[in-house]
């Protein structure tokens, strides 16, 4: 029961979160406004020139933005709480481990060797590659007789990204285009702004059919997460399966938002601790839980990006990174603590 009233809370909460994300801006706006402009959209009807202009502002501009914000912490916090629960390590992250890092990799090798303009679909394809190899270098380092302890989860997800973060370096050196090099460079600070349409049907697919079946392993890794491997063997779970599904479904989610949105950070890590204070580690509660949370937290950290410097729009991985360091060092001290107790 309580569960129910968590996740209702949420949805209520994410549908407040992204009318005050339509309502705010360097225009404000009323409710009645954005309503009135939405149905104008539906409808086809005309209301004037004044109308007009709120309606692009609101279905052009913010709208698909408040969407994408929505779909990016959406999947980063349910790619957290997935990989935590495979590598039983609460401090997994995608962007911590390098997984975002090899996703940026091949978003911006499309970029740069002109894939990207061919089809709106190379950048992701090339994103969902490039995160898949990264998982599957760091999940082999990482991964020693069925565990996958946290320090060389850590080291080898720091090593996996330096090497990544290289070649990129690489790529950007290598190329003429100035459009191209400013491009990625304030792709890779992460952030929504020029987002449109086409960027929410690139992120919503994969994420959505990513996520669903994502949800549908809660049960397993329920016994993974209470089991640990070897009881998880003996209970008839076959795990090299599981792995290679669990891993290739968060490289998909995680590589389809990364090659929309850039490298965001921490939000993997914040939501899924948050999230299991609330509910608890039951995965199917969880996972349903950390979606929206992670929509809700993006939601609001685009919201003060766009709005804290109006003149100078704030990026959103550096408003992320602001909140989120400081958690991520509190996690840490806090790992540390209990490992020298026990």
């Amino acid at each position: 029961m309580k569960q129910r009233v968590v996740l209702l809370v949420l949805l209520g909460t994410v549908v407040v979160s992204a009318v005050t994300a339509l309502v705010l801006g360097s225009v404000d706006l009323t409710v009645e406004t954005i309503g009135r402009a939405l149905l104008s959209a539906l409808t086809g009807m005309g209301g004037g020139d004044v109308l007009a202009a709120h309606q692009a502002i609101v279905v052009h501009l913010r709208l698909p933005r408040v969407l994408l914000a929505g779909l990016v912490g959406a999947a980063l916090a349910l790619a957290g709480a997935v990989l935590q629960g495979l590598f039983r390590n609460p401090m997994a992250d995608p962007g911590l481990i390098g997984v975002s890092s090899g996703g940026a990799f091949g978003a911006v090798a499309a970029m740069v060797l002109g894939l990207a303009s061919l089809s709106i679909w190379a950048l992701p394809a090339l994103a969902f590659v490039g995160a898949g190899m990264a998982t599957w270098v760091i999940f082999r380092l990482a991964t020693r007789h069925g565990r996958t302890p946290f320090a060389t989860l850590l080291l080898a997800g720091l090593a996996v990204s330096a090497f990544l973060t290289a070649m990129t370096s690489l790529l950007l050196s290598l190329t003429k285009d100035v459009y191209v090099m400013r491009e990625v460079l304030f792709w890779l600070m992460g952030g929504l702004e020029g987002r449109g349409w086409p960027h929410v049907w690139v992120a919503a697919v994969p994420t959505v059919i990513g996520g669903a079946a994502l949800c549908w392993f809660s049960q397993d890794l329920n016994i993974l997460t209470a089991s640990g491997e070897e009881g998880a063997r003996s209970l008839g779970l076959d795990m090299d399966r599981l792995k290679r599904w669990l891993l290739t479904l968060t490289a998909l989610v995680v590589g389809a938002v990364v090659s929309v949105s850039g490298i965001i950070g921490f939000v993997g890590l914040i939501v899924p601790h948050i999230a299991r204070l609330i509910v608890g580690p039951d995965h199917r509660t969880l996972l349903p839980t950390v979606a929206l949370g992670g929509g809700i937290l993006l939601i609001w950290a685009d919201l003060l990006a766009r709005t804290l410097a109006p003149a100078q729009e704030l990026r959103l991985g550096v408003v992320a990174a602001f909140v989120g360091a400081p958690f991520f060092i509190a996690l840490l001290r806090r790992h540390q603590i209990e490992s020298e107790a026990i």
